[in-house]
């Protein structure tokens, strides 16, 4: 989950009030110090299909083969994937976290947008942020057939896997993480 202009730009797609897809890892700076691609910041433009990344790679493996299997067939349909965020480590989502707290100004409007390291899905490797509408919108479509769904309806570009979602659709989405019990930790 993402949050503010800066962080917005890391990560989010350019959808609606997200942001811009320029990214620039080097100007946020964890608890450590700065957060690098080692720590899963994404490079403009990566693709689901990067075999370096950690961002990419440390994604659950079923995730990644279900994201590449509809990255491959969206590209027939003439539409790009492009990965905003993926894996994160827990360093990132903590300094994702306190400047969603400074942005929005206390720690439950920032859960809205972010989650703890305890709780992020993107830590865990189990969440996606995809980019460009038309990647957004193709996997909206059709992302219920590779088991991959979107959550919340405030982040349309933060999907999760859900295989049951092939056979039965994809779960009813949250307004927003703050309904999502997984993150009541």
């Amino acid at each position: 989950m993402m949050v503010g202009s800066l962080a917005r730009s890391l990560a989010a797609p350019s959808v609606g009030s997200a942001g811009t897809q320029a990214q620039d890892a080097s100007a946020m700076t964890a608890a450590d110090g700065v957060v690098t691609e080692a720590d899963g910041a994404m490079p403009v433009g990566a693709s689901a299909f990067d075999e370096q990344h950690p961002g990419i790679v440390n994604l659950d493996p079923d995730l990644l083969r279900a994201l590449r299997d509809a990255a491959s067939d969206a590209r027939e349909d003439g539409v790009e994937f492009v990965v905003n965020s993926g894996w994160r480590s827990p360093d990132y989502q903590q300094q994702l976290l306190r400047d969603a707290v400074d942005e929005y100004g206390s720690e439950e409007e920032a859960a809205r947008w972010v989650a703890t390291a305890e709780t992020s899905a993107h830590v865990a490797g189990s969440a996606v942020d995809v980019g460009s509408y038309d990647a957004t919108d193709w996997l909206s479509e059709h992302g219920a057939g590779y088991g991959l769904c979107p959550i919340y309806d405030n982040e349309p570009w933060h999907f999760e896997l859900h295989p049951e979602a092939i056979d039965q659709g994809c779960p009813a989405k949250y307004f927003d993480p703050t309904e999502d019990p997984r993150m009541q930790q």
